[in-house]
């Protein structure tokens, strides 16, 4: 596996302010479908060519996204720019509120008809099968199968499991 095939660790200040503004997100979001220039960016989001370049800018700061190539252009240069990797994981000690904010920040409303499902659920495992089931999310979470095309929509997966802070009930008996 390539380094850009492995995720990006998520661990500084900067990285997490970086992709905690919702404009730097959905760059993000767009970066994930394959490298753009300032222009294919601007004209995705709706935004301004100053703002878009700004917002790169930061990204680049925080080593999240990297110069893909230029070319010249009728006397100008055009940029075009990746993510550094094709997914970003949270470093162990980083708390998963982040995750949860982009997650909300990202979601639109629902539409008659969608597919979309949330829920809250609690298993109780073995170490062992939590292990287990964290390997089959990971593998699930990681598709690379999910490529955009004209007939696709973007539809977002929060994968977490963790140990919930729930209490138990002594067994009848």
């Amino acid at each position: 596996m390539g380094d850009e095939d492995r995720p990006l660790l998520l661990r500084s200040p900067a990285q997490f302010k970086a992709l905690g503004h919702p404009l730097r997100h959905r760059m993000v979001n767009l970066l994930r479908q394959r490298p753009a220039t300032l222009g294919e960016l601007t004209a995705a989001l709706g935004s301004t060519k100053g703002t878009v370049a700004y917002h790169v800018r930061v990204l680049r700061d925080a080593g999240l996204v990297r110069l893909a190539g230029t070319r010249q252009v009728r006397g100008g240069t055009e940029q075009r720019f990746e993510l550094v990797s094709k997914g970003f994981r949270l470093a162990e000690d980083a708390g998963a509120g982040f995750l949860l904010d982009a997650a909300k920040a990202e979601m639109s409303p629902a539409r008659a008809g969608d597919p979309g499902h949330t829920v809250l659920r609690h298993l109780w495992l073995t170490t062992d099968e939590a292990h287990a089931l964290a390997q089959r999310l990971d593998a699930l979470a990681h598709d690379p199968d999910g490529t955009a095309t004209e007939e696709t929509e973007a539809y977002g997966l929060l994968v977490s499991l963790y140990r919930a802070d729930t209490p138990r009930l002594p067994v009848e008996g």
